[in-house]
């Protein structure tokens, strides 16, 4: 299509179900926004991305690919989604989409204030000023064919309507994480046991059940959208409460450091205990799943996207 080689041009012509992935939110989906940030929330250095493409850190919050790339290449639009703010984004990559979450951008502006982040409604600023880029690329006939035809993943619903307006048709919104089971939480909240803690989980699980509710009242007035919530709550929850299932033997430490609290920049190079194993943890850091985790957590996803999409 346009600046994309004669073969993709062609794929795309003989199946245009879906033409490219987008991505809003944080640390989950994000694949590198806030490398260049003056910020604590990055990790744009080693151990991080010792698994990922090259072994070289790319500011993904995990030792490998997140869930905006094995759902990308899943659904076989591309390998990795690039980072919107991504010095190397080349402009055949903007036809295809590209990630605009932020790492511990969180769902109250204040929270992008304090660590200084980009905030959802600055994502959205971002993701205008894309559209802009993609019509001086292919123009607005097909910008607005691209932006119909991509899959849009988002963390939160408050944008919908925004995205709505400018001609996005296709979403598929996270549910939260079993928050009271994230090793740092273990850690803060857990007790002497370090155990998975209801104060966390059951907001999570309230969060969760409203969003779903929301998400069923904005399709009903939203009729040309097709609205997709994608749970990784539960998934995620069950590969901690039955690890051995599916390959793991630690599900309540991560791999990075001692396990408990190091994320972000606590999970660095200088940081000892690192583990060796990381295919044996649920967690690559006290706040993220390895890739490992999410390969599995996006099997079931991606089946319930190709019947949607």
């Amino acid at each position: 299509m346009y600046c994309i080689e004669a073969s993709r041009k062609l794929q795309l012509q003989e199946n245009e179900k879906l033409l490219g992935i987008m991505a809003f939110g944080d640390s989950i989906l994000d694949t590198g926004n806030n490398n260049n940030l003056i910020s604590l929330i990055k990790c744009n250095f080693p151990p991080y991305g010792q698994d990922f493409i090259g072994g070289k850190p790319t500011g993904r919050f995990c030792n490998g690919k997140v869930l905006t790339d094995l759902i990308a290449e899943g659904l076989g639009v591309k390998e990795t989604v690039p980072a919107y703010f991504d010095p190397n984004l080349q402009s055949k990559d903007l036809a295809t989409g590209v990630c605009c979450a932020s790492g511990g951008a969180g769902l109250d502006p204040l929270t992008s204030s304090i660590t200084s982040v980009i905030p959802i409604s600055e994502q959205l600023e971002n993701f205008r000023e894309y559209i802009r880029k993609l019509e001086g690329l292919v123009g607005e006939e097909g910008a607005n064919k691209i932006i119909s035809n991509s899959l849009f993943l988002l963390w939160t619903s408050t944008i919908i309507k925004d995205l709505y307006e400018v001609g996005v048709r296709k979403i598929a919104i996270f549910s939260t994480l079993p928050l009271g089971c994230l090793p740092i939480l273990r850690t803060l909240h857990g007790g002497l046991m370090r155990s998975c803690g209801d104060d966390d989980n059951k907001p999570a699980e309230l969060f969760n059940s409203k969003l779903l509710a929301e998400m069923k009242n904005l399709s009903s007035f939203l009729p040309q959208a097709k609205i997709v919530y994608v749970d990784i709550y539960n998934p995620l929850l069950d590969l901690i409460n039955n690890p051995v299932k599916s390959g793991f033997s630690v599900p309540d430490r991560s791999c990075c450091g001692t396990g408990t609290i190091e994320t972000s920049v606590l999970c660095n190079q200088l940081i000892p205990f690192t583990c060796d194993n990381v295919s044996e943890f649920v967690f690559w850091d006290s706040a993220h799943p390895s890739e490992k985790a999410y390969m599995i957590i996006a099997s079931p996803i991606l089946q319930d996207l190709k019947k949607n999409f």
